[in-house]
């Protein structure tokens, strides 16, 4: 498949892109900085650009199967306009193309969640984070208004570990632990296979260790 990833240069992004050209797909990097993306595959196009610019999403969009993002604010501390801006151009580029499936990274400590949430992200992250995750409230509401064939992926708290393949994940996903984690490696996995995957299909769904 041809498949579009935001926020491709960040870890996230990274294991996404990394994992996308193992499993056979034609993956187009959307980055800023095509340097800080140092990936040498037949199978990869870079395309420049800033999310912020509706033509230059645009022209990433078209032709794509899926779009993933890993969009992340500039600091976690404060809210990003630009970032929330630009998955509004995601969404409004994909409903002029015709391109459908959209699978979005958020955060177990949005609002909706957080209720069920590791003890950590409930009553810590949750406040630290305030700002990023409204970030994440902001862009989750445009998604669910949207007549995409969206999926929005909310891990706990992430980590660089390696992949393991096995996690737990669901709509209804609780933990009463202190501290629970997700690697990114896991988390890249479970949203790549989302593509192909009917079952969350306009659902939110946690992952966690």
């Amino acid at each position: 498949m041809n498949i579009l990833i935001f926020g491709a240069s960040g870890a996230t992004g990274h294991e996404l892109v990394k994992q996308g050209l193992e499993q056979g797909h034609t993956v187009t990097a959307f980055v800023r900085n095509p340097a800080k993306l140092k990936v040498d595959h037949e199978k990869i196009k870079m395309h420049q650009g800033d999310v912020k610019d509706f033509i230059a999403v645009e022209k990433a969009v078209s032709g794509q199967d899926a779009v993933l993002s890993a969009l992340g604010a500039s600091s976690p501390f404060k809210y990003d306009p630009v970032v929330v801006e630009g998955v509004g151009n995601i969404i409004k580029a994909m409903e002029h193309s015709g391109v459908k499936r959209f699978i979005y990274l958020s955060f177990i400590g949005v609002k909706e969640s957080r209720k069920d949430a590791p003890i950590f992200i409930r009553y810590v992250v949750s406040k630290i984070l305030r700002t990023e995750i409204a970030g994440h409230e902001a862009k989750e509401n445009m998604i669910k208004q949207s007549n995409l064939a969206w999926t929005i992926v909310r891990p706990a708290t992430l980590t660089n570990g390696p992949k393991k393949g096995v996690y737990r994940f669901g709509e209804d996903l609780k933990s009463n632990a202190f501290m629970v984690t997700s690697s990114r490696a896991d988390v890249a996995d479970f949203m790549l296979k989302q593509i192909s995957d009917n079952s969350f299909h306009q659902k939110s769904v946690r992952i966690m260790y």
